[in-house]
């Protein structure tokens, strides 16, 4: 599909949310999130965030270079996963109840994994304050789409309510959520679905497939209501649906104002008028694809959106 003059490009939205600089020289302005007892850091910390967090007698800040906060283990390793769960609980709670941050809209919210801690038991922070210490996020994205014998594909595409605190009234993947701790992505896929979408579980695991993941590495910044510079490294887990065409979408929980029937070309061309919430959009590129319709042959930076979707992160990422 030819882009539009003036447009976005699919590169331009792909590196929207995979825009935290590839020099390493770039981490040095940012501290690292260290748990005890691991020597890999967990996350990269704004210096302005450090200097406004509350800190207690849980954490250690090291203000050289490399410039670090550390959880303490205040167990002495007779239980390190509650010592870090306490220590994270405490301040995240301290943060709620002055209103110090905008992200954490004074509420509490559930708790995310902080992936790759290498304990015998999940340690984790509350899934609004996890770009506060620049912790990896995991979400799962289900994109349905039905096949017509005469117009060819179709894809369902919901509206995002318009009061909700991130991206109100854009574009989004059929089904999304962020993956709770204790939970798998296919599972996070089989909630969400039957709560955004209404979709029965039984057509869900009937039909539901994983086709792999995308991730990036982004900083907040235009569009994003909270605060700005917040380093947020990101795995989704991508599924498609392929939908029986008697089966429809309908709205359940009040996060998706509406569900259109998108046909592949007005995707696209939502896509490069910037009408989808940025990290739905690298998933619905990366989709595009998968399928063939961003092909070597039409899209002149093919190599560069498939390598930004696949970054590299910093930080151990295992399921």
């Amino acid at each position: 599909m030819a882009q539009q003059s003036g447009s976005a490009s699919y590169l331009s939205l792909v590196a929207a949310c995979d825009d935290f600089p590839y020099d390493p020289a770039a981490v040095e302005a940012y501290y690292q999130l260290n748990l005890p007892n691991d020597r890999r850091p967990h996350g990269y910390m704004l210096p302005e965030i450090v200097d406004q967090m509350p800190w207690t007698a849980d954490f250690a800040i090291c203000h050289d270079q490399p410039r670090s906060v550390t959880v303490l283990d205040s167990s002495n390793g007779t239980d390190t996963v509650s010592a870090v769960n306490d220590a994270f609980a405490r301040i995240v709670n301290d943060c709620v109840e002055r209103k110090l941050f905008d992200l954490l809209c004074g509420q509490h919210s559930e708790p995310f994994a902080i992936v790759g801690a290498n304990y015998e038991r999940p340690v984790h922070v509350e899934r609004f304050a996890a770009a506060l210490f620049g912790l990896t996020q995991r979400g799962a994205h289900l994109i349905a789409y039905t096949m017509d014998p005469d117009t060819g594909m179709k894809l369902w595409i919901p509206r995002r309510a318009a009061h909700l605190y991130t991206y109100p009234g854009k574009l989004d993947t059929t089904v999304a959520g962020g993956m709770k701790a204790g939970s798998s992505p296919y599972n996070t896929v089989i909630a969400e679905a039957q709560e955004e979408a209404s979709f029965d579980e039984v057509l869900l695991r009937q039909h539901a497939r994983s086709r792999g993941a995308v991730s990036h590495m982004s900083v907040t910044g235009t569009g994003f209501p909270g605060e700005q510079g917040l380093v947020v490294p990101n795995v989704d887990f991508i599924y498609d649906m392929e939908l029986p065409p008697d089966v429809v979408p309908k709205p359940q929980d009040g996060e998706v104002g509406e569900f259109y029937c998108m046909s592949v070309e007005e995707v696209q061309a939502a896509l490069l008028r910037e009408e989808f919430k940025p990290e739905p959009a690298a998933v619905l590129i990366d989709f595009l694809i998968r399928h063939s319709f961003i092909t070597p042959e039409n899209e002149p930076e093919f190599v560069e959106i498939t390598t930004r979707l696949h970054r590299r992160l910093p930080f151990k990422v295992g399921v």
